[in-house]
């Protein structure tokens, strides 16, 4: 199947073409033509699955031209980076066209987005927070979108973005088309899609490479001291890694540590200007950075296929925290390793996680004690403590043992 054969326009093929990209991934080829009929979607798709052109391509073919301040097609995005990224990917389809794509985000300065969006802007890409702060000073409008994209809805969701979202949506024509595209569907992104779509479409896709991704989990005994100690020896063993931690202060101080323990490393959350999380990033991805030192929320925004290691510095909230940040490394077919420090205090959670995860095996569950008249009560202790499984060869237990790579899930 090509993309003519989606119903894609002669240019933009073309434009497709000079790029090499010639055969539709599975997200796009369910997409695209529905898409292009103005039907509404409501899409699971993981990232890295060809999505950004899957509602692109429809939102290029479909709009018209904007005046001031007036977009036709808006995309929410999560993150500073996942909304730059966004822009590169749709600018050659809108050139094209004669299209124009702008960006805005938080962490840079106002005015070059207020005198793009007085000039009109077709395509606006835009976080949630940053476009309301420019709909408060009256540089943009949305009474003129007629497509608006929901990119990463279950991250929005995460990030408590949601109720911005709801409060943007009800700016915007009821006769727009939308697009919704997450990882996950159910929650309050099934409410968004209860809410405001129109006999969505429905369509789930896995990830591009259909083969378990190699990983290797490790669970690490350490003192709270030792932890920076640990994380030196782990990076230069390892390659290229992501350092979690919990907070931005965390998160300076380990980078600060481990510079001083010989290790090229960069801080990389919330706090920081976007030019300063855009030179630490592109140090990372040319290997000058050996290491990013990130929180949670900021990392949603780092998509590098070269992750070797990731290092729960400090333990993730809950198991989806904890396959989140293991997501980052084992991309694109590559292989990759998690590392978890546990110290004394954690041991019962982490080995919580690991049960959740199907790591280790999980106690089984002990018989119920025989009422009064049935065997007598002559049962009533048996197994009460349950079994605990091995570690299977998955998982590596919290002594520091390195694990086979027997997990292959994310």
């Amino acid at each position: 199947m090509s993309f003519s054969d989606l119903g894609v326009s002669a240019e933009l093929v073309a434009a497709l073409a000079a790029r090499d990209i010639t055969t539709p991934f599975p997200v796009q080829a369910a997409t695209i033509p529905e898409g292009l009929a103005g039907r509404d979607l409501c899409a699971k798709a993981p990232t890295g699955s060809g999505k950004t052109l899957a509602f692109g391509i429809p939102v290029v073919e479909r709009i018209h031209r904007a005046g001031p301040k007036q977009p036709r097609a808006l995309v929410l995005a999560p993150t500073r980076e996942l909304a730059a990224q966004i822009q590169r990917d749709l600018t050659p389809l809108a050139n094209a066209r004669g299209q124009r794509v702008f960006t805005v985000y938080g962490g840079v300065g106002y005015e070059p987005q207020k005198k793009a969006l007085r000039r009109g802007v077709d395509i606006l890409v835009a976080c949630p927070g940053r476009l309301k702060d420019l709909i408060d000073q009256q540089v943009v409008r949305l009474d003129a979108v007629e497509v608006v994209v929901i990119d990463e809805a279950d991250r929005m969701a995460d990030m408590g973005f949601l109720p911005e979202v709801r409060r943007l949506l009800d700016m915007m024509p009821k006769t727009r088309q939308t697009l919704l595209f997450s990882a996950t569907l159910d929650g309050d992104v099934a409410l968004l899609t209860r809410m405001y779509q129109n006999d969505p479409v429905h369509c789930e896709v896995g990830e591009l490479n259909d083969e378990p991704a190699d990983v290797e989990h490790r669970f690490i005994d350490v003192d709270l001291s030792e932890r920076v100690a640990h994380a030196a020896a782990v990076i230069r063993k390892e390659g290229p890694t992501i350092v979690f931690c919990r907070t931005r202060h965390g998160a300076e101080k380990v980078t600060k540590q481990l510079r001083a323990a010989g290790v090229e490393a960069a801080a990389f959350h919330g706090g920081l200007s976007q030019n300063k999380r855009d030179r630490a990033l592109a140090g990372f991805k040319r290997y000058d950075v050996e290491a990013l030192i990130a929180t949670d929320v900021a990392a949603r925004g780092i998509h590098v296929d070269a992750v070797a290691c990731v290092v729960h510095f400090d333990p993730p909230g809950d198991t989806k925290t904890y396959i989140h940040r293991s997501g980052r490394t084992a991309r694109a077919g590559a292989a990759g390793t998690v590392v978890s420090f546990v110290t004394h205090d954690q041991r019962k959670a982490a080995r919580l996680l690991q049960q959740d995860l199907g790591l280790i095996e999980k106690p089984a569950t002990a018989p119920k004690p025989t009422r009064p008249g049935g065997d007598g009560g002559r049962n009533r202790s048996r197994n009460r403590s349950g079994a605990t499984g091995g570690n299977r060869g998955r998982s590596s237990s919290a002594n520091g043992a390195r694990s086979g790579r027997g997990d292959r899930s994310r």
